[in-house]
């Protein structure tokens, strides 16, 4: 089965360099919450080591590190196991890493401050093969994608929006409106009550973006998305 059904429960590693924040993740995410944590690191280089050993469904990782960072950590996990799904944990207070972190294949970007419940929801889903990408999460990567638009030449600039429109070209009418959802922040779920459509066919329409755009993850699509609108 699944991990992430309810009768599977999700295996997680947990990464990052602060010892209580791993220890609170750890007594967060105990219980009934259908997750296990069944490793941790203290950098990116551990990571690579205690995670491929431990059998991990699911990696939390924060991005600032000694060592080894968590985007250099994520890219060498995911290129030796392209089924291991990595949520980036982040402040926000560095934009120019998040960004970086869209070209890592991450399934998934949390606040460091997220809810509980949001949390062991997010990890969930993830794997089960839904990416995470909550609307506010959306917003801040959009802004940040905004403000490097400012620093940027109006060539680099323009030739980002007429790639990315050309790229939404290559989409049918409702393939469209579901990388609009996409954008915005919305699940699986609340596309297709938007859509009136069924959740499996949001989940093919959503392959089929990935495909299309040439893009890993929601987040891409999001950002792609933005860019078409200059």
């Amino acid at each position: 089965m699944t991990p992430g059904s309810s009768d599977v429960p999700v295996r997680l590693a947990v990464v990052d360099d602060d010892p209580m924040v791993r220890a609170a993740l750890g007594m967060m995410l105990g219980g009934d919450s259908g997750i296990t944590v069944v490793a941790e690191a203290g950098d990116g280089e551990e990571a690579l080591r205690v995670v491929p050993a431990a059998g991990v469904d699911v990696v939390l990782m924060d991005i600032r590190m000694p060592v080894r960072d968590g985007l250099s950590a994520t890219e060498a996990l995911l290129a030796a196991d392209p089924d291991l799904k990595v949520i980036v944990l982040t402040t926000f207070d560095t934009d120019d890493m998040v960004l970086r972190a869209l070209r890592t294949g991450a399934a998934g970007f949390l606040l460091k401050d997220t809810p509980p419940a949001r949390l062991v929801q997010a990890i969930r889903a993830v794997a089960a093969g839904e990416p995470m990408l909550s609307p506010s999460v959306t917003a801040q990567l959009i802004a940040a994608v905004t403000r490097t638009d400012a620093t940027a030449g109006a060539y680099d600039v323009e030739s980002r929006v007429a790639a990315a429109r050309a790229a939404l070209t290559t989409l049918t009418e409702r393939e469209r409106d579901v990388a609009d959802g996409v954008a915005r922040g919305l699940s699986n779920a609340d596309i297709a009550a938007e859509l009136y459509m069924g959740v499996p066919t949001v989940k093919t329409h959503v392959g089929r973006l990935f495909a299309k755009l040439g893009v890993e993850n929601r987040v891409q699509v999001a950002i792609l998305v933005h860019d078409a609108q200059g």
